[in-house]
């Protein structure tokens, strides 16, 4: 198994993806989180015949943490309904170069145009609206020069927003080399974690929240710091 289970009943399965790891099938046939996830629970619960298990949001591939999958098609289709209706509180934990101090709130329009997601004017036919809200958390100097701890909270839901958006601010996420980054970080991956997401359950109808600590190609950038933004 390639992640860890943070929560399983009847109509969740909440997992910590890796880094590198494709959340759904693409055309590389590399593993992932879905197949593997199906694979986990008939096991588990040495189950006969196909396993339904619904995809309800992403991470791209070099993001780890947080994601929600669901057992039942009910379940599938109220928590699609949360993530469309924006309702889940996500955050998100990034190692950006350069040093950013401060806070602020980021609104573009995004559209993707040759492969890459880039900031458009809003009248653009295919730019969508993307915001998130950023909080420097702290700086330190480093070999390969300045690193700042940001966490963001995502108020949208656009494909490579994070990315884009820190980038636009002149701090692209370690190991971005697609949008500017300068240095890698861990391969092909990047520092970028989802360290929380709170949903409401699909049939209890109480909130609940899922965390987990980014993985251990972090260690060594602001430790103490990430356990207790995490942990709180």
């Amino acid at each position: 198994m390639q992640f860890d289970v943070l929560y399983l009943d009847n109509h969740l399965l909440v997992v910590h993806k890796p880094a590198g790891l494709l959340v759904q099938e693409d055309h590389t046939g590399d593993p992932d989180l879905l197949t593997l996830g199906k694979a986990y629970l008939k096991e588990e619960f040495d189950k006969p015949g196909n396993v339904f298990l619904g995809l309800v949001h992403r991470l791209d591939r070099p993001v780890s943490g947080v994601v929600v999958l669901a057992r039942t098609s009910k379940a599938a289709s109220r928590l699609s309904d949360q993530f469309r209706r924006r309702s889940p509180d996500k955050r998100y934990l990034a190692l950006v170069e350069g040093r950013l101090t401060g806070q602020g709130t980021r609104e573009d329009w995004l559209a993707k145009i040759d492969r890459h997601v880039r900031i458009v004017k809003p009248d653009h036919p295919q730019g969508k609206r993307a915001e998130l809200r950023w909080q420097a958390l702290a700086s330190d100097r480093t070999k390969s020069g300045s690193v700042s701890l940001v966490e963001v909270e995502l108020l949208t839901g656009r494909a490579h927003q994070i990315r884009v958006q820190l980038a636009a601010l002149g701090h692209p996420i370690l190991g971005d080399l697609r949008y500017g980054a300068e240095c890698a970080f861990d391969g092909r991956n990047l520092a970028l974690h989802s360290y929380r997401l709170q949903i409401e359950h699909p049939t209890k109808r109480e909130s609940m929240s899922f965390s987990a600590l980014p993985p251990s190609t972090w260690h060594g950038y602001f430790d103490a710091i990430i356990r207790s933004t995490v942990e709180t």
